[in-house]
């Protein structure tokens, strides 16, 4: 129903702003990722948005980018997954952050974000599964199951993602998960 509101940002409340389109000042609940880079006080602010019509409330959610907004209408759609749980995931993780999770599998980074449980994340992670943009996930592709444990498994370790990707490119297609993760920490320790 409302796509984009354009105006003067009149109040900014933690993760609540007050837009003034013309004279009407619209709430809108925003991600903390959308409010760090938000203009100051008075300033013109263009949000995209998606509206929520419940029988008790009507809420309107901001977002700074299409990307953002798209990955919250994702969110949403989930079962259990209500637009406050969907801001809450996007203040705690960028859309890049959480697209890499969902491809990595790794449920330990949404359960940091709070309100977000172990069934949850596992629930998340299923879901999003092919969903969010590939071209964000993973900074190298991942030729098949065993190289995607591999990965996993030195992210586990503590290694930063583009550290394990560089280490899996090193590694023959053909290699085992256990002789994978030797040869890794092998080539991760020079």
């Amino acid at each position: 129903m409302i796509g984009r509101l354009t105006g003067l940002l009149a109040e900014k409340n933690p993760p609540q702003l007050l837009v003034d389109v013309g004279g009407v000042g619209y709430e809108v609940d925003v991600p903390m990722s959308t409010f760090y880079n938000l203009p100051g006080l008075g300033e013109r602010v263009s949000l995209l948005t998606h509206f929520v019509v419940r029988e008790d409330a009507q809420v309107l959610f901001g977002f700074l980018t299409a990307e953002e907004r798209a990955t919250f209408r994702q969110l949403v759609k989930i079962s259990g997954i209500g637009p406050r749980t969907a801001l809450s995931i996007l203040s705690g993780l960028s859309v890049a952050e959480l697209a890499q999770a969902v491809s990595l599998q790794e449920s330990g980074r949404l359960i940091k974000v709070p309100g977000i449980g172990k069934k949850t994340a596992e629930r998340l992670l299923l879901e999003l599964k092919g969903k969010l943009g590939p071209d964000l996930a993973l900074p190298t592709s991942v030729a098949n199951d065993a190289q995607a444990d591999i990965l996993q498994a030195l992210v586990a370790l503590g290694y930063s993602d583009r550290e394990a990707a560089l280490a899996l490119k090193n590694l023959p297609a053909d290699v085992g998960v256990s002789e994978g993760i030797k040869l890794a920490l092998k080539a991760l320790a020079k």
